[in-house]
């Protein structure tokens, strides 16, 4: 069966999208714009010419250095443009060319850039959750057969995207008498429900949580095992819940409907 022709088109704009969420992840956490400076290197300021910014294969002829100080590039640089390339190019072959197809290119954009910045800055910065509520509203009205129900669906989600986190939080609160989680957490769930429905989100947040709890039973015990040693560098760094939501809502673009239909099946709710 020949691949339908939108499904290279999709890995080639994967791969360019992919170099422009590099720099909002670099950018945005800083508080930098991302159209101004151009690329460059960030320790010798040496703006990056074109044959050195072409995504994944620049970094390979380059070996992982800049071209000028020889300083290395990290990894997550073809890492963020590849994932991005198969994460469209799944898109492409599961959605076809559709407005599904981009709700989940466009979801997958925003969810991956959240990722990564989450692991490396703690961070989920409003540049990136507040668009994406934004257009996941509005690509979800588009994309429902009726766009007031779409609408009003999407509107749900978010909403209850925002009140999962935000009634934990408030729990949390009156038990320890401080903030238990950030407010970016909150327009993430927010995010994904509009792009996702209420449906979705909540299977989201529970696959999100149960992996998020059972990376801190192995932190823990990890942590107890090094009590005589120093502990190894990721046993340092606090866990990234918002990495952990956002994993989560890429398995809902994909798997989700079909884990709501299994659930449905073996918990009796369908005939």
């Amino acid at each position: 069966m020949p691949t339908p022709p939108f499904v290279p088109l999709a890995a080639l704009m994967g791969l360019l999208f992919g170099s422009f969420l590099n720099v909002c992840i670099t950018r945005l956490p800083r508080g930098e714009s991302v159209v101004s400076p151009s690329s460059h290197c960030r320790r010798c300021k040496t703006p990056i010419h074109w044959q050195d910014n072409i995504p994944v294969i620049s970094w390979l002829i380059l070996r992982g250095k800049c071209r000028r100080c020889e300083q290395p590039i990290s990894w997550r640089y073809p890492a963020v443009e590849a994932g991005l390339c198969i994460l469209w190019i799944i898109c492409a072959l599961e959605f076809g060319a559709t407005l599904a197809g981009l709700r989940g290119a466009v979801l997958c954009f925003f969810l991956l850039g959240l990722l990564v910045t989450d692991i490396e800055t703690m961070l989920l910065p409003d540049l990136l959750t507040l668009p994406g509520i934004a257009l996941g509203i509005a690509i979800f009205t588009l994309a429902a057969y009726d766009p007031l129900p779409g609408f009003q669906m999407s509107l749900i989600g978010a909403a209850l995207g925002a009140a999962l986190p935000l009634s934990i939080a408030g729990v949390y609160y009156l038990i320890r008498r401080r903030q238990g989680l950030g407010m970016g957490d909150v327009k993430l769930l927010a995010m994904i429900g509009a792009f996702l429905g209420w449906q979705l989100v909540l299977l989201t947040f529970f696959v999100g949580t149960i992996a998020t709890a059972i990376a801190a039973l192995i932190w823990f015990v990890a942590a107890r095992r090094s009590t005589h040693t120093k502990p190894p560098k990721w046993l340092q760094h606090p866990l990234p819940y918002g990495a952990f939501l956002s994993a989560a809502g890429i398995y809902a673009v994909f798997v989700g409907d079909a884990t709501l239909r299994w659930y449905m099946r073996i918990s009796g709710l369908s005939h």
